[in-house]
């Protein structure tokens, strides 16, 4: 219930947003989620979600900018 929570708020606040915020918001949701998993293997999985939604927001940011400008022409 909580986690369809926090999905459904996501997807409100990047209804207006350009191509690369939401590619940074969805990049980042989903790699802090992936590097919790990777890091609760190894007992770290707080600084793994961190990490993972830097590098996911990151990505994210750059596919959806890629996006856009191919959309654009």
């Amino acid at each position: 219930m909580k986690k369809s929570v926090i999905i459904l708020l996501m997807v409100l606040a990047l209804a207006g947003c350009t191509g690369t915020q939401k590619g940074a918001g969805i990049g980042a949701l989903a790699g802090a989620g992936l590097g919790a998993i990777i890091g609760y293997q190894s007992g770290h999985a707080a600084e793994g979600a961190l990490i993972g939604g830097a590098v996911g927001a990151a990505g994210g940011a750059l596919a959806g900018d890629a996006m856009e400008e191919e959309k654009d022409k």
